[in-house]
């Protein structure tokens, strides 16, 4: 019943690896992790400049690591908290499907269809090269959308389902953009929990 699935999907696109596992929790190991993340993670909102404005960021965030790296983004710079024992759990189901050490998680509290996440790229130096990003969605499913930095006709989108992991790797940082954009539908909750190993720079 709370089994994790290795059903992996590659998905083809130019200069990138892209690999969805549908059902990586299953439903009641899903709604499970989102109650407690909910109520247990110290979430927080911060103000990011757009075009010279400032603005409340369009959800709200935490960052947990296994060591003392920040993490900045957007002119926004995180400082983790120690890994709490939930995220310890979804750190190792995750390391063992991958094969990839994770150090730190950013996550996502998207509260409604008018949060959202725009067209970016997790490309920051504390990274490293090619950095390997698993992300993992709890709740609400959201559109993911990704485009090509130069050609032009290569868009995709995926609709990311509560359960599901997405692991991005190779030169996919380098080449893609990706964003969730707003929906105007009523929709629920999503937490969206994405690890990354921090390098030490």
């Amino acid at each position: 019943m709370n089994r994790i699935s290795n059903e992996k999907k590659h998905l083809i696109l130019p200069d990138a690896e892209v690999i969805y596992i549908p059902e990586f929790y299953s439903f009641e190991k899903e709604r499970y992790y989102f109650k407690v993340l909910k109520t247990t993670v110290k979430w927080q909102q911060d103000n990011i400049k757009v075009f010279g404005k400032i603005h409340k960021q369009p959800r709200l965030t935490a960052l947990y690591g296994e060591n003392n790296q920040t993490y900045s983004y957007s002119n926004i710079e995180m400082k983790p908290k120690p890994f709490i024992k939930v995220l310890q759990e979804i750190k190792n189901d995750i390391e063992n499907i991958t094969k990839h050490d994770f150090t730190t998680v950013l996550l996502n509290l998207y509260r409604d269809g008018n949060d959202s996440n725009g067209w970016h790229a997790d490309n920051e130096k504390e990274l490293g090269k090619n950095p390997v990003i698993a992300s993992l969605s709890l709740g609400e499913a959201r559109w993911f959308h990704f485009k090509h930095r130069v050609i032009s006709n290569e868009k995709y989108k995926l609709l990311l389902e509560p359960g599901s992991l997405l692991v991005m790797k190779g030169r996919m940082q380098h080449h893609w953009l990706h964003q969730i954009p707003k929906t105007k539908k009523v929709i629920d909750e999503r937490i969206n929990l994405t690890f990354r190993k921090i390098e030490i720079v």
